[in-house]
């Protein structure tokens, strides 16, 4: 009985050594993109630092409409009584002190303007946290894009390698029947040293891809992630219709939003500083003490004279430029947006015919071609030169395969950071 517990004990040790790397790779992100947007979405310090800076512009919204703080003063007055007394401050044995309580007012409308200004500002923080958002996803999509073609490119190569090992053998048996040269087993050996480097020359690309986006995801350099083992399914192409796309580009894109909302505060700040032409006031109630009682009452009204013509009118073309700027900014945003969206619908177009003319003609192609050069080299029709560059058709073609995936990918990532959100 203590045996079988005992082997029952040890299956389960085994089996859970078995589960321990396998559980480790289900927590590590990187095997689709959907978990590398989750980790940086709340790591990343670059967005956080946005979000932040947006939250602050919105909490300037209330203290620009406000009023200012009220102002107090105290004056103690004849506190020699005209000599018959020593100095004092106390206000029941000076002759009269007085109280005065004041608040600025400004203008009609002014209030109103800068808290709209700084409501735009918020808006304009609010398009900036966005569009950082929309830049990191954009980055994050591109470089999982490159290790799905680095992955995949190591894999084909191993492949590929594989088989020529296997192609070797061949040759050696043909070699030892007098049927082939010694140079076909020495071209294959010469074929695996050259895979053996590219295998080496992807596994430091990978590193290194794999380094810059553990930085955006606010991760060790060396920290490990998942196989990019899925890709993201290419939207349909009545999706990717350029016409719709232009639309959805002007009203959501993060850059515009915030050029927009530059515009607006830029037009209130116009209009705010045409409205400092007309004077701020002050005004106050002062109360007067004499002994132990309140006697008199007075109350004050003091405005600034805007009397340096000048310097307004400066401060008036002044906003009329800024606001000539910001409309000018957004137009050449604009026109780069759009050009930028028009490039890519093209190149994700072509991606997607190159990986179609890849899947259902090149590579079968290839295929057949390699299956016929392999029976010929077998039946001594065909030399080895011949087989390998089948081979290497069959490669290309599968590369030209993972290429034009990965470039669909990465096209798709760059008009998404321009809509601002997924398609």
């Amino acid at each position: 009985m203590n045996r079988k517990l005992a082997f029952r004990l040890l299956a389960l040790l085994l089996l859970s050594g078995l589960q321990l790397p396998l559980r480790a790779q289900e927590t590590q992100p990187g095997r689709t993109v959907e978990s590398l947007l989750d980790v940086a979405r709340s790591n990343n310090p670059e967005y956080a630092a946005m979000r932040h800076e947006a939250d602050a512009a919105g909490e300037r919204i209330t203290p620009a409409g406000a009023l200012a703080d009220p102002k107090f003063r105290t004056e103690f007055r004849d506190i020699t009584k005209f000599g018959e007394q020593s100095a004092t401050l106390s206000p029941s044995r000076v002759g009269s002190t007085r109280y005065l309580l004041m608040q600025d007012l400004p203008w009609y409308g002014k209030r109103d303007l800068k808290r709209e200004i700084a409501e735009m500002d918020a808006e304009s923080a609010r398009g900036r946290a966005r569009g950082t958002w929309s830049e990191l996803a954009a980055r994050i999509k591109t470089a999982q894009a490159q290790r799905y073609y680095l992955y995949r490119n190591e894999k084909l190569t191993q492949e590929i390698l594989d088989l020529i090992v296997r192609l070797e053998k061949v040759a050696q048996v043909r070699y030892a029947g007098g049927l082939a040269a010694q140079q076909d087993v020495i071209r294959a050996q010469v074929e695996q040293t050259g895979m053996r480097n590219e295998l080496i020359a992807l596994e430091n690309e990978s590193r290194q891809v794999n380094a810059r986006l553990n930085a955006l995801l606010a991760r060790p350099a060396s920290a490990p992630l998942a196989a990019p083992e899925l890709l993201r399914a290419l939207p349909a192409p009545v999706r990717l219709d350029h016409a719709a796309l232009e639309d959805r580009v002007r009203s959501r894109n993060p850059l515009l939003f915030a050029e927009e909302s530059r515009i607006k505060a830029a037009e209130k700040n116009r209009e705010l500083t045409y409205r400092n032409r007309y004077p701020d006031f002050t005004v106050g109630v002062s109360p007067i003490q004499y002994q132990s009682a309140v006697k008199e009452w007075e109350l004050m009204v003091e405005l600034n004279i805007p009397l340096q013509q000048a310097s307004r009118r400066a401060q008036e073309r002044e906003s009329e430029s800024m606001l000539a700027a910001a409309r000018s900014r957004k137009d050449a945003a604009s026109n780069q947006i759009l050009s930028d969206l028009s490039e890519n619908l093209s190149t994700i177009e072509v991606a997607r015919r190159t990986e179609m003319l890849a899947s259902s003609s090149l590579l079968p192609q290839a295929e057949l071609t390699f299956q016929a050069a392999l029976a010929g080299y077998e039946n001594g029709k065909v030399d080895f030169a011949t087989l390998l560059d089948a081979q290497k058709q069959i490669r290309q073609a599968r590369q030209t395969q993972i290429k034009a995936q990965a470039e669909a990918q990465i096209r798709l990532a760059e008009i998404e950071k321009l809509l601002g959100e997924d398609l």
